[in-house]
């Protein structure tokens, strides 16, 4: 994992759950992790690919989703349905693209997939031999892990003429 990727993902991060939430979240200590990840209750995660290759994840207690899309949305969800699903999903999509944006101004233009949800505990995630960079936030709502799983993507071939 290179360095670099760090701080788009700080910065993204606490400047979207900060106006999304309304207070700053709170860093963690900073770890870098290889072996497959078994996900949380609820796990968001968006593929990234363009200049540097890999995967975003969103991981969080289902507790801790459901009141994060409540102050978002300004409505109780009691349960985790389909809008709450859709709304966690949407915040790590803006969280990783907000992220990209920073990137691409770093040298490294990329594109994101829509994000997909993960429900339930111990499903195992591998990003194969791509380290994680994991990068914990404490909300007043809850933790939110975050993990980065990015690559430079390989450069294309020249043929020769």
């Amino acid at each position: 994992m290179r360095t670099e990727f760090i701080n788009p993902f700080l910065q993204a991060a606490t400047e979207v759950l900060g106006s999304e939430l309304g207070s700053v979240p709170q860093r963690g200590t900073i770890g870098l992790q290889r072996s497959a990840y078994t996900s949380d209750e609820v796990t968001a995660v968006v593929a990234v690919t363009g200049g540097v290759a890999g995967m975003v994840i969103f991981a969080m207690a289902e507790q801790t989703a459901r009141a994060v899309v409540s102050k978002m949305l300004g409505q109780d969800f009691p349960t985790f349905d389909a809008l709450a699903q859709s709304g966690i999903a949407e915040i790590g999509n803006v969280i990783t693209g907000r992220a990209a944006v920073l990137l691409s101004e770093a040298g490294y233009p990329s594109d994101l997939a829509p994000p997909m949800l993960v429900l339930g505990r111990d499903t195992m995630i591998s990003t194969l031999d791509v380290q994680r960079l994991v990068i914990p936030l404490e909300t007043e709502f809850g933790k939110i892990e975050i993990q980065v799983a990015l690559k430079l993507a390989a450069a294309p071939a020249r043929r020769a003429a």
